[in-house]
């Protein structure tokens, strides 16, 4: 099997989270077939694999949602239960590995059930109509309407096959407005609509796990930077999901025994025009932001509070850079405050 070459993400990707994420928890709740390969498979965050040696008890092994060869009229769809209530931005319907046995059409519905799962009297609205698809590629729809907030998907194939990975770039929807003045929140958690924008490397964890539900299942599900060999140290850059004022700083090392960061910091800024795309100018510039947190010691598998005299009172921010000297892994950050 053909290696796949390595693909720019298009400009709607950019600042987006996967909402068809299961890691976040996305779920396929229905398919019509999945035969050859269940539907679960299909949201799963690492890129698709193949080895031409698996097969199991259906045939060969596919690493996706696969369907039987349809026999009958009509034609295969499933229905995706978001990780979390969200605008979507575009789709990547990637059929890696799919060569003989990917569907030559797709196409998309949402819809916005406020409680539960959607039912026989749900309406569902078309963001992607009917749209070829090729053999073994990533393929990208940009969604018209990034105002509308839907919490499940429809996806239909035509007549049958298989799709390794669906992801859905969007961004989290949060109703801010319900937020007291005083309420704390975690305004640097995932649902809250924060977001990694750049970092300086995520060789064994992007720094968006930081963000996630949970202190994490294990060492994979946080950030980790390979072994730093020559000067500087790793970082990274998060738009926040509201301005706010900082309050208290959780740094967990949960699961890092041997490759947890020497010490960490927090610098922030107010940027509330930045983009999602950043310059090496802009980064360069962060590296100049107010510090929130200074320099402190970490430990290994724990979780540290840093709150009170600590905490630098700099004002309302939109963005932080976090900083871990010199490299090695974090399971979680939370930035615990008030909105602004």
């Amino acid at each position: 099997m053909p290696e796949i070459s390595t693909v720019v993400l298009p400009d709607f990707a950019a600042g987006a989270v996967n909402l068809a994420s299961a890691r976040l928890g996305a779920k396929g709740i229905f398919s019509t077939d999945e035969f050859f390969a269940p539907l679960s498979r299909m949201l799963n965050d690492a890129p698709a694999e193949f080895d031409p040696d698996l097969y199991d008890d259906n045939g060969k092994y596919m690493d996706g949602w696969e369907s039987r060869r349809k026999r009958v009229p009509g034609h295969d769809w499933s229905v995706i239960r978001l990780a979390m209530p969200g605008r979507i931005f575009g789709f990547d319907v990637d059929t890696r590995f799919f060569t003989g046995n990917y569907p030559p059409h797709c196409s998309i519905e949402a819809a916005f059930v406020a409680e539960g799962d959607p039912t026989e009297a749900t309406e569902w609205s078309e963001l992607l109509p009917k749209s070829p698809l090729g053999p073994s590629a990533q393929h990208f729809f940009e969604n018209a309407d990034r105002d509308r907030v839907w919490t499940h998907l429809r996806l239909h194939i035509y007549p049958d096959g298989g799709v390794a990975r669906l992801r859905v770039y969007g961004a989290a929807h949060f109703d801010w407005s319900a937020v007291g003045e005083e309420q704390e929140l975690d305004l640097a958690y995932v649902f809250h609509g924060a977001k990694a924008l750049a970092w300086s490397d995520a060789h064994y964890g992007h720094p968006d796990k930081m963000l996630g539900p949970g202190r994490g299942l294990n060492m994979g599900d946080g950030w980790e930077t390979k072994r730093r060999r020559g000067p500087g140290h790793d970082w990274a850059i998060i738009r926040l999901g509201h301005a706010g004022l900082i309050r208290r700083v959780i740094v967990d090392t949960h699961f890092f025994k041997g490759n947890y960061p020497d010490t960490c910091e927090l610098l922030g800024a107010y940027l509330p025009e930045a983009g999602d795309s950043w310059s090496e100018a802009e980064i360069a510039a962060s590296e100049g932001w107010k510090p929130i947190l200074g320099r402190q010691k970490l430990e290994m598998d724990r979780k540290h509070e840093f709150a009170g005299p600590a905490i630098a009172d700099i004002g309302p921010v939109t963005h932080v850079r976090f900083a871990m000297h010199p490299d090695g892994g974090v399971m979680r950050l939370r930035l615990f405050g008030i909105k602004a």
